[in-house]
């Protein structure tokens, strides 16, 4: 921590951008940009903006640009940027109509995987994406949240709008449901 802010993962003082930006120097903004950028399109993916990712990630920056003045400070930037993102994927979702879940999924690129997941057979991750999409809406956004997109529970929490005890109990009965589906898998706790 320097000067009271948030470091963020390149090293860079939020808290201090963020101050910068409010504070006329508009330009400061592209900083954050480039370090959340990537995980904001991650978020969009995976909740199901497939196509639709770009414009949700840059319609969900220029929100929170705008919405600045409302952003509390001394607070985490990345996990109220995501809820901003969440809440712009969920709008583009029903602007563009339900489309089968196969298509979205299809829609990923395989390098948003780790590597070890590329080591996995196909027939196996196609079972456990399976499983993932038939959970009901909540659990499998929580699950989304912090296992494909490895989110902590705050930050999970903070992006679904959901009490923290809400995320830990609907992540408990989601890996239940997930453990009964896949029994012969290993399921994380």
């Amino acid at each position: 921590m320097r000067g009271g802010g948030e470091v963020g993962i390149s090293g860079i003082d939020e808290a201090a951008v963020l101050a910068r930006v409010r504070g006329g120097e508009t330009a400061a903004y592209g900083e954050l940009v480039v370090l959340h950028a990537s995980v904001a399109k991650r978020t969009a993916l995976f909740l199901g903006a497939a196509a639709d990712a770009d414009d949700v990630v840059q319609e969900s920056f220029v929100k929170a640009f705008r919405a600045l003045g409302e952003f509390r400070e001394g607070a985490a930037f990345r996990p109220w940027l995501l809820r901003i993102v969440a809440n712009e994927t969920r709008n583009a979702v029903r602007v563009r109509g339900r489309r089968a879940r196969r298509e979205e999924w299809a829609a990923l690129p395989d390098e948003l995987f780790d590597p070890a997941e590329e080591a996995v057979a196909a027939e196996r991750r196609g079972e456990l994406l399976d499983a993932v999409r038939g959970l009901p809406a909540q659990y499998r956004l929580v699950v989304t949240c912090r296992y494909l997109l490895e989110l902590d529970e705050q930050e999970t929490a903070t992006v679904l709008g959901w009490p923290r005890g809400t995320v830990k109990s609907r992540l408990h009965r989601a890996l239940g449901r997930l453990r009964t589906q896949l029994p012969d898998r290993e399921v994380q706790r």
